[in-house]
């Protein structure tokens, strides 16, 4: 992308995620950031496509209001984009979100072991200026070798996996030589596919 489409708008990015953060930077984009406080707990969806899109809205909701109050639309007649985004991990049918503590992370990265797992991650983008808005989830399998105890306990004891969905971390250093196989892209992983992200900018422009 050139930098004179990127002066044209200003982008928000609704995630304080330094992985996020990483993928839109790589993407070509300068950005601001503002993290939303939402009860992620507080909504529920049975199905994890529902549950990943439900809570990019209600990030992207709480930003766009904090940022009425603070008015900080500058009058220079460009729109500004919000992104938002939110991802799971699916494991045998169940939806898993950031670990309560360090023995369910054990629990979580012990079922991956020689099995596999899947990530759902949804991005809604706004435009702040018209109102206009898109969303989609894009969803990404993973396969393992087995991943031996002493792997799993230097996880646990680094403390990383305990503040992401499933305590999954697949560009770790130490997980990546047992990811097997990846049907999609680890961007999309990661927390912020791509692909989708820039169409979906390109769309509420």
């Amino acid at each position: 992308m050139d930098s004179e489409d990127s002066n044209q708008f200003k982008i928000i990015l609704g995630s304080s995620s330094i992985a996020r953060k990483m993928i839109l930077s790589e993407m070509g984009y300068e950005f601001t950031t503002m993290s939303a406080d939402i009860d992620e707990k507080a909504i529920r969806k049975e199905k994890p496509e529902d549950l990943v899109m439900a809570l990019a809205e209600a990030k992207a909701d709480a930003i766009a209001s904090k940022l009425q109050n603070i008015e900080n639309q500058e009058n220079d007649g460009k729109p500004t984009v919000l992104v938002a985004a939110d991802t799971v991990v699916v494991y045998e049918g169940m939806i898993r979100e950031k670990p309560s503590n360090k023995e369910e992370a054990r629990q979580f990265i012990k079922g991956y072991s020689g099995g596999h797992a899947a990530t759902v991650s949804s991005v809604v983008v706004r435009n702040l200026k018209t109102g206009f808005r898109r969303g989609e989830w894009d969803k990404v399998e993973i396969q393992f070798h087995d991943i031996p105890e002493h792997i799993i306990d230097n996880l646990i004891e680094e403390g990383n996996v305990l503040y992401v969905a499933g305590a999954l971390i697949i560009e770790h250093p130490l997980v990546l030589p047992y990811v097997k196989a990846v049907v999609g892209t680890t961007d999309s992983v990661m927390g912020l596919p791509k692909a989708l992200t820039e169409r979906l900018i390109k769309e509420v422009l």
